[in-house]
């Protein structure tokens, strides 16, 4: 500013100088009028000056401005959709189309995939390391859990659940139960929500968390057949004899038709009960695997322990039994009294034909069917930190019902084509794996293909690996039984949900970044 003044004000003197010195020193005259008037100017004219040197500095600092506010342009322009911006003209927002196309260029250099994996990254409130699911009534009864998760007695504390009624607010209720709800009402779902508890445990599938009696650890299902050396055909421990369904009448009815049993429990008592159950099955062809009460999933170790000595089990009891076998005609079912007849011919069938009776028995050597596994399988987590995990997710579901949740694009559009996010986890987990599919291929077939590249590239060993009999575990190769949206019952996952490529692209569509779990066998 200093040069630019000093140029300026030179040339004002000079003019002044070239005056003659007369008219420069004399007293005030009409010819000094000129004078006059160019002295009281000059200080104007150096004002203006000086003006037009601030206004010219200052659209210097405009364009340095400028300069920056096209940088935080750039750096929103980088963040935003890429199907929004590529081919769009920004020259009304001060953004040069070399500048557009250098930032086309640059998208077509990130992919959708890496691009969707950075945008939708979500960090959560609540680190359940640090922080870990808290419920009160329980003891910690697993081994390793794959969400933090506590168990405790301590009602002075803040917990996330409690076994029974709420404590305080903000505190979801748990009940739990093995028990049939035919004997005790608030086993029944429905009762239970009515009661006001969140969260229900029972041996039904179509609860929150089921507890089932099957377990890969606690039965060693695949043990080896033993010699069948009794002469009766069927042995019977059943002590409760005012079961409220019919399972003395059907106990009647086949000693009428013929049928040796050997009892060793209080009902129809005819030998001595102090012997091992399990090692006394074992010599039997048949076992009868009758429970207290015929409630849907209620299948208890009676069943499993059949299943276990390497006899066939004639069941009486959950009218769904033929969900648990562990292959066709591995079981019998007496589902009513009319069927008893027909049961009892078979069971005489069999025993009298060596190459059927081993053909029932078939998958204790060629292992069970992938129904079967599935089913087990979900008891290689433990009910505890299975109930853990469904907090956890209740917990995160919510956050994610947050404004700032739904800004995150979970779909990426280039040309035609527009890749979706979706999210996936196996069952028992909680974490979960990015995977992406194609709107040109939003099928099944590409669902399981991604979703088994994803685990493999990961190096994924299922979770029920160590717990199966070694004989049924299989290689190291992955297999997909079930794929289906996470906050289904374990009944609709593995045996009423059946996806379609339709639903799948309907499900893709409505719901962004959506969450899948995935059973593997």
């Amino acid at each position: 500013m200093g040069v630019f003044s000093n140029s300026r004000g030179s040339r004002a003197v000079a003019s002044a100088e070239s005056l003659p010195l007369s008219d420069v020193l004399s007293p005030p005259s009409l010819v000094s009028v000129p004078k006059r008037k160019w002295s009281n100017v000059l200080p104007l004219f150096v004002a203006f000056l000086v003006l037009a040197e601030i206004a010219f500095l200052g659209r210097l600092d405009m364009a340095k401005n400028a300069a920056l506010v096209d940088s935080w342009a750039d750096s929103w322009f980088d963040r935003s959709h890429p199907s929004r911006d590529l081919g769009v003209k920004r020259d009304d927002l001060g953004v040069g189309l070399e500048r557009v196309h250098h930032k086309e260029k640059h998208l077509e250099t990130e992919s959708c995939e890496d691009w969707l994996e950075r945008e939708d990254a979500v960090v959560y409130s609540r680190d359940f390391d640090k922080y870990p699911i808290l419920v009160i009534g329980g003891e910690k009864e697993w081994k390793t859990c794959n969400v933090g998760c506590e168990f405790e007695f301590n009602r002075s504390s803040n917990p996330d659940a409690a076994f029974g009624l709420p404590l305080q607010y903000g505190t979801m209720t748990v009940h739990r139960s093995m028990e049939s709800a035919q004997y005790y009402q608030e086993n029944n779902i429905d009762t239970a929500l009515r009661r006001g508890y969140d969260v229900v445990m029972t041996t039904s599938l179509s609860s929150d968390v089921p507890v089932g009696y099957f377990s890969w650890a606690e039965y060693d299902m695949m043990a080896p057949v033993q010699p069948k050396t009794e002469k009766a055909l069927a042995a019977a421990f059943i002590s409760n004899c005012g079961a409220r369904n019919f399972r003395l009448q059907v106990l009647d009815a086949l000693e009428r038709l013929k049928v040796k049993i050997d009892s060793f429990g209080a009902c129809h008592h005819n030998r001595d009960g102090r012997v091992d159950k399990l090692e006394t099955l074992k010599r039997y062809k048949f076992s009868l695997a009758f429970e207290n009460s015929n409630e849907e999933d209620y299948v208890t170790e009676k069943f499993f322990q059949s299943l276990v000595a390497g006899t066939i089990p004639v069941v009486v009891g959950a009218p769904n039994i033929q969900e648990f076998a562990p292959a066709p005609g591995s079981i019998l079912h007496i589902k009513e009294l009319e069927d008893v007849k027909t049961v009892a011919k078979t069971m005489n069938y069999l025993a009298g034909n060596p190459e059927a009776y081993n053909q029932s028995l078939k998958w204790k050597y060629e292992g069970p069917s992938d129904s079967f596994k599935a089913l087990l399988d979900m008891a290689a987590v433990h009910s505890s930190c299975r109930l853990c995990i469904h907090l956890a997710t209740i917990i995160r579901q919510k956050e994610e019902s947050n404004p700032g949740f739904k800004k995150r694009p979970c779909k990426c559009t280039r040309g035609l084509e527009t890749v979706f996010h979706l999210y996936v986890r196996e069952r028992g987990r909680f974490e979960m794996e990015s995977i992406f599919l194609r709107s040109g291929d939003l099928t099944i077939t590409a669902l399981e293909r991604e979703v088994l590249k994803k685990f493999k590239s990961v190096k994924h060993i299922p979770i029920w690996k160590e717990e199966r009999p070694e004989s049924i575990r299989g290689g190291d190769e992955l297999k997909v039984y079930r794929i289906y949206p996470i906050g289904m019952t374990q009944r609709q996952a593995l045996y009423t949900f059946n996806i379609t490529d339709a639903h799948l692209k309907n499900h893709v569509e409505i719901n962004p970044c959506a969450k899948l779990e995935v059973i593997f066998v």
